[in-house]
C-alpha cells in the first residue's frame, strides 16, 4: 500500500461514492437535534427520521465525514486507537441498497482504491440471539466475493449488533471489517487459540462496520421491524490512515503527529507518551466541542468539555508544560483544521477565550488539590486502608474544582479505589443541606422573601421568553438574586439589539397578565427529564427533584428542574423591567432584571 494523507483519504472515499450516486453530505454539529443523547457519536444520528420513515428522504443514498464525540472512550484514550473526537466515514442507503450492494461497495472501495489485498481482510457477521437469526446471508455475501470461510468469524449481539444511538430507534446486525496487520503488530506472541478478530493481542484492527438497519427499537426494549431495510456504515478515518500507512498508532499520522511535536516541544519531561497523546486528544476535541457552542460547566455536555480541558491540563502538569501552553497548542490545531472545517477559523478568538479562563480557573486550584489529595492517600495508606472517603473524594470536587472522575483516575494510579455511589450520595447530601440553606434565607417570612419568590418566578419566564426570541440553543449559565433585582447568565454569542430585548421582556410581561398558575410535582430526575423539563446543571441535584411548571394543559409556558421559592401564580409578580446588559465572557451574556417592590401584603411564596 502507498503512503496516504488523511486529506487524500478523504477525497477518496467522498470521490468514491459520488460515483456510486450518493448524495455528499456536510457534517452536522457535535450538538444532535435528539435532546435525549449528549453528543453526535455516529454519522447517522443526522438521517434518523429518514431511517423510521418519519421523513420522505430528500436522496435515497448518502454519504458523508461526520465529526462525532463519544464519551464512553475518555478512559481509553492514550492507547493506539481511542479518541474522544474523531470523523467517521459513512455511506448510507434509505431503502435502495442493502447487504449485497454495501459489501460490494466496501470491498471494491478498499481493495481498488485504497490497494488493501482482500487476504488482509477478515470479517465478522452476527450469530444470531433470541429472536434475532443467524446472518447466514450475509456470509454467502461475502464468499461470493471471495473472502474465504476461514476469514469470517461469528460473534454475539454484543460485538455485532449495532444501535440505536440512543435508549431507542433505528438498529441491526452488522458485519464488521478487519484488517490483518500481521504477527510484527503483535504486542505480545499471542497464545490463544483460534487468534482472529476482536482478539486483544493487537493484529486484527476494526477499520469499517457496515450495520443492516432492519430493526426499531421501542422503550419497552422490543425490537420492531422497519417497513423498509436500510445501510448504515461507518469507517474511523484517524484508523484508517494508520493502518493504511501501517503506524502503529493514530498519533503517528498526520492527524496526530504534529500535534504531538508540538506538546513536546513544550514539555520538560517528554518520557510520558500517555500523557502526550491525552492532551493532544482532548485539546483537539475541546476545540471542535467550543466551536459547535459547548462551554465549561456543570451541566452535562458541559461537565463533558469542563472534564476534558482539566484532565488535559492536570496531564500537562505531570510533562511540566508551562501556563498558557493550551492557548499556544489550540492556535495550532484552528490552523490546522480550518481548511477543512471552515467554520473553526472564524471567529476563534471565542475558543482561545474559553480554554484561556478555564486553565486560568483550575490552574489555580490544581497545584492546591494535587498536594491536598496526596496527604489524603497518605493517610489512607497509613491506615492500611484500600478506598478514598467519599466525603474527601467531595472535598476535592468542592474546594478545587476535581471532577469526580479525575480524582477516580489519580486513585487508580495509587491502586486505590473510588466509590461513585458513595460520592454521590456524600453529593446528594450537601444539596440537601445547601438547600435548606437557601430555604431558609429566602423563604422566611416577610416582604423580601415574597421578592425573592417573584423575582425567581421571573427568571423561569425570563428564561422561556429568551428562548422563543434567541432560539433553544439558550441555556442558563448562572443566576442570582438581591433585593433590588434579578440577574440572568446566558450563552449567546453577540449582544441583543434593544428590538430583541423589548421582545422579550413584552413575552414575560405577557404572561404576567395571564395570571398563569405555578405548581410543582417531586419525582426522580430521569423521569422529570423524560418529562421535558429543563435542566442545566445536573451536578447540583439530587435524585428526587422538584419540577416547576408555569401554566397547564397545552398552555404550559415554563417547565423547569428547581429548589424554589415561587409565587403560586404569575400575576402576583406585578410586572417585570430588563434594567441592564452586559457582555461577561466568551458567548456569554448578563442580563439584569426588577419587578415592582409594591404589592399587596397577600403574596404566598411557594415554597413546596
Amino acid at each position: 500500500m502507498a503512503t496516504i494523507t488523511s486529506q487524500e483519504l478523504r477525497k477518496k472515499f467522498l470521490d468514491f461514492f459520488r460515483k456510486k450516486n450518493h448524495q455528499i453530505v456536510s457534517s452536522s454539529s457535535l450538538i444532535p437535534a435528539d435532546s435525549t443523547v449528549l453528543f453526535t457519536s455516529a454519522g447517522m444520528q443526522q438521517f434518523i427520521p429518514y431511517f423510521t420513515g418519519e421523513v420522505v428522504p430528500l436522496f435515497k443514498r448518502a454519504a458523508s465525514i461526520q465529526k462525532c464525540f463519544r464519551t464512553s472512550d475518555i478512559e481509553e484514550v492514550g492507547d493506539e486507537f481511542h479518541h474522544t473526537f474523531f470523523e467517521m466515514l459513512g455511506n448510507w442507503s434509505f431503502g435502495d441498497y442493502f447487504k449485497k450492494e454495501a459489501i460490494d461497495f466496501a470491498l471494491e472501495f478498499l481493495i481498488k482504491e485504497l490497494g488493501i489485498k482482500k487476504e488482509q481482510l477478515y470479517i465478522t457477521i452476527f450469530k444470531g440471539e433470541k429472536e434475532i437469526k443467524k446472518d447466514e446471508e450475509t456470509a454467502v455475501f461475502w464468499q461470493e466475493q471471495g473472502i474465504p470461510s476461514s476469514h469470517i468469524f461469528w460473534f454475539s449481539k454484543k460485538e455485532n449488533f449495532w444501535g440505536p444511538v440512543g435508549q431507542t430507534g433505528p438498529c441491526g446486525p452488522c458485519s464488521e471489517i478487519h484488517f490483518d496487520r500481521g504477527g510484527k503488530w503483535q504486542k505480545y506472541p499471542c497464545t490463544i487459540k483460534g487468534c482472529g478478530p476482536n482478539c486483544k493481542c493487537g493484529r486484527f484492527v476494526e477499520i469499517w462496520n457496515l450495520v443492516f438497519i432492519e430493526y426499531n427499537k421501542l422503550a419497552s426494549g422490543k425490537l420492531e421491524k422497519l417497513k423498509k431495510s436500510s445501510i448504515d456504515t461507518g469507517i474511523g478515518l484517524e484508523r484508517l490512515t494508520c493502518v493504511l500507512n501501517e503506524l502503529p498508532s493514530n498519533y503517528e499520522t498526520d492527524l496526530f503527529a504534529d500535534i504531538v511535536d508540538n506538546i513536546n516541544s513544550l514539555a520538560k519531561n517528554q518520557n510520558d507518551i500517555k500523557a502526550v497523546r491525552i492532551i493532544a486528544d482532548h485539546l483537539r476535541a475541546a476545540v471542535f466541542l467550543i466551536k459547535d457552542g459547548v462551554l465549561p460547566g456543570k451541566e452535562e455536555r458541559a461537565y463533558v468539555l469542563r472534564r476534558l480541558i482539566r484532565r488535559a491540563i492536570r496531564y500537562g502538569n505531570l510533562i511540566e508544560i508551562d501556563k498558557g501552553a493550551l492557548i499556544i497548542l489550540a492556535k495550532f490545531i484552528i490552523q490546522k483544521y480550518q481548511d477543512i472545517y471552515p467554520e473553526i477559523g472564524i471567529d476563534n478568538e471565542m475558543i482561545l477565550t474559553v480554554l484561556e479562563n478555564e486553565e486560568e480557573k483550575f490552574s489555580r486550584s490544581l497545584k492546591q488539590g494535587l498536594k491536598k489529595f496526596k496527604e489524603i492517600v497518605s493517610l489512607v495508606k497509613e491506615k492500611g486502608e484500600s478506598s478514598l472517603k467519599s466525603k474527601d473524594v467531595f472535598h476535592l470536587y468542592d474546594t478545587y474544582g476535581f471532577p469526580f472522575e479525575l480524582t477516580q483516575e489519580m486513585a487508580k494510579e495509587e491502586n486505590l479505589f473510588v466509590s461513585r455511589e458513595d460520592y454521590e450520595k456524600e453529593f446528594s447530601l450537601h444539596q440537601v443541606i445547601s438547600r435548606a440553606g437557601a430555604e431558609k434565607k429566602f423563604g422566611g417570612v416577610g416582604h423580601w422573601g415574597e421578592e425573592v419568590a417573584s423575582l425567581h418566578t421571573a427568571t423561569h419566564l425570563l428564561q422561556a421568553a429568551l428562548r422563543i426570541v434567541l432560539g433553544n440553543d439558550v441555556h442558563q449559565a448562572g443566576s442570582d438574586i438581591t433585593p433590588e433585582r434579578l440577574r440572568f447568565d446566558f450563552n449567546f454569542n453577540r449582544k441583543l439589539t434593544p428590538q430583541e430585548i423589548k421582545k422579550i421582556e413584552n413575552i414575560v410581561r405577557e404572561k404576567i397578565k395571564e395570571n398563569l398558575p405555578v405548581n410543582y410535582e417531586e419525582m426522580p430526575y430521569e423521569e422529570a427529564i423524560k418529562t421535558g423539563a429543563l435542566a442545566f446543571f445536573k451536578e447540583r441535584y439530587p435524585k428526587i427533584v422538584k419540577v416547576y411548571t408555569i401554566g397547564k394543559g397545552k398552555n404550559i409556558f415554563s417547565k423547569e428542574i428547581c429548589a424554589g421559592p415561587h409565587v403560586k401564580n404569575t400575576g402576583e409578580i406585578g410586572d417585570f423591567h430588563i434594567i441592564k446588559q452586559e457582555s461577561i465572557g466568551a458567548n456569554l451574556l448578563r442580563l439584569k432584571g426588577t419587578v415592582p417592590f409594591s404589592r399587596p401584603s397577600q403574596t404566598r411564596i411557594n415554597k413546596g
